[in-house]
């Protein structure tokens, strides 16, 4: 064939592929759009409304990566998520030229001292390192970025053992030292996949010192892959802890608390992410999740609102009493601040019976790993920082602060936000989001569905391939590390020894007109 025919058919079917192809696709979608009901803009414009769609599906993703600045984007920002993932792969918290946080908005400072604390004067205890493997980064070019994995050997910064606390120490047989302040937030398994939960589990246990929350979804084996302290949350639905009828098992209850591992159950009244019953997707429900949690496999499960095992405050804290004495190990409440005059009246009841659970774990109103409803995670529920100082004070005015523990969530993912809920009132500090970030959340915002890019929140085993249990579980203990160390610098800066001796003292308020308040000042009136 000659060389001019050759070029001419090849022309030709550029211009078929140029013209026609698209010629086709357009016609494809008149006819097909134009007749449809469901969506009025298609129907007179059946090829622009397509391309609205298009651009409404890449919204999120367009905003997050070209139009948001570095503190704009929600739930957490480019800056939340990159500070969170840059401290899990090289254990760091530097940055350069200077802070992008605004200045000019309210917020709480650190009190630095205007003689800080020497390092080598610091309370903490790093004579046995952790084994880890860190990136070292080679090249970050535009269109090229390598790095490799470095093991090294790294300081945990840990309380010493004066420094811990110990929660149930006057009350149960097996108390729970403590010797971080930072640990997991609940996240059920069948929420998360199996191989999130191995990595955080694996990474936390190096890590030392932190803890474990199961969720209300129950005690799996893979909680139990690492060598790390759990916290077996009971929900309202029970789950592996009931009966086959749905009733609570004190038998179950029983061999969970013989675990080892386990150091304290927690009964969830609610979580910030929804002040009322979990939800678990039917596809979620695989055959080992539904036996962990002892309900039939592939239905949806909606547990109640609230325990039929109680309804009074008595009620409840004789339930956790009898919990307690069977287990032999510190029982706490998890709960959402609300109707301030509930919270009152059951810690007023406390005080007058002297029953009290061990801990007290306060979920801020902008918690959210689990599915909820858009009216229940935006308006129901105190946020952390509002919170937080109000029980803490309440159980200050009645007597009863040094009986019970706090724990505080609430999108506390980094050092500074860590210390200042330590200082309004927090004893340790529970963290969801930014544990998840270093398995592999990328903020896709669609862990209700099953359908996590990243193999975090789903159960699908094909989705999970992304997750490499191995090196994301090195990332979990570099970040818990990373922020115990940013904790204890803050700590220096503060004038002080040790992270426990954060209080109200150190922390300033600065509202939106620059003026100053003391932490110490701002009243949250408990008794009024």
């Amino acid at each position: 064939m000659p060389i001019h025919t050759i070029i001419l058919i090849t022309l030709l079917l550029l211009v078929a592929l140029v013209i026609l192809v698209p010629l086709i696709v357009v016609l494809y979608l008149w006819a097909t759009d134009s007749r449809q009901k469901e969506h009025a803009v298609l129907r007179n414009f059946p090829v622009l409304g397509k391309m609205r769609y298009i651009l409404e599906k890449m919204g999120p993703e367009l905003r997050q990566y070209l139009f948001l600045n570095n503190n704009e984007g929600k739930p957490f920002s480019r800056n939340d998520y990159k500070s969170a993932v840059i401290a899990g792969k090289y254990n760091s918290r530097i940055l350069g030229f200077g802070s992008e946080r605004d200045f000019d908005e309210a917020g709480f400072y650190i009190q630095n001292a205007l003689f800080p604390t020497n390092r080598d004067e610091l309370r903490v205890a790093n004579d046995n390192k952790v084994p880890t493997y860190l990136y070292e980064l080679d090249k970050d070019n535009l269109f090229t970025r390598k790095e490799h994995l470095v093991e090294k050997q790294v300081a945990p910064f840990l309380l010493q053992d004066d420094d811990a606390p110990i929660i149930g120490q006057a009350t149960c047989r097996q108390p729970f030292q403590v010797r971080g302040l930072i640990g997991q937030s609940a996240m059920s398994f069948g929420a998360l996949g199996d191989r999130a939960i191995t990595a955080l589990s694996i990474g936390l246990g190096r890590a030392q010192g932190a803890w474990m929350n199961t969720g209300e979804g129950g005690l799996s084996d893979h909680h139990l892959k690492g060598d790390v302290d759990i916290i077996c949350q009971i929900g309202p639905g029970l789950f592996g802890v009931r009966t086959e009828d749905g009733d609570f098992s004190f038998e179950e209850f029983e061999q969970k608390s013989r675990i080892p591992q386990v150091k304290a159950f927690e009964l969830k009244l609610a979580q910030g992410a929804k002040t009322r019953g979990g939800h678990l997707e039917g596809d979620k429900v695989t055959p080992e999740i539904a036996k962990v949690r002892k309900v039939k496999a592939g239905v949806g499960i909606d547990s109640p609102n609230r325990f039929n095992e109680f309804k009074t405050n008595a009620e409840m804290l004789t339930f956790v009493e009898k919990l307690r004495d069977i287990g032999g190990k510190p029982v706490g409440i998890k709960i959402v601040v609300g109707k301030v005059d509930d919270i009152k009246d059951l810690i007023a009841y406390m005080a007058e019976s002297g029953k009290h659970p061990d801990f007290i774990t306060i979920d801020g109103g902008e918690g959210g790993t689990g599915a909820s409803f858009q009216e229940l995670a935006d308006a129901a529920g105190l946020p952390i920082k509002s919170a937080l100082p109000y029980v803490h004070q309440l159980l200050v005015a009645y007597g009863i602060r040094d009986r019970i523990k706090l724990f505080a969530s609430g999108k506390l993912i980094s050092a500074d936000k860590i210390a200042v809920a330590l200082a309004l009132g927090a004893d340790f500090v529970n963290i969801a989001r930014g544990l998840m970030f270093n398995v592999g959340c990328i903020q896709a915002q669609v862990c209700h569905t099953n359908h996590c890019p990243v193999g975090v929140a789903t159960t699908d085993p094909k989705l999970q391939k992304a997750l490499i249990v191995d090196e994301k579980s090195f990332r979990v203990t570099n970040y818990i590390i990373s922020l115990r160390e940013g904790l204890y610098n803050l700590t220096a800066a503060a004038g002080l020894e040790s992270p426990t001796q954060l209080t109200a003292e150190h922390i300033i308020y600065k509202d939106q007109n620059g003026h100053v308040t003391k932490a110490t000042a701002l009243n949250y009136n408990p008794l009024k």
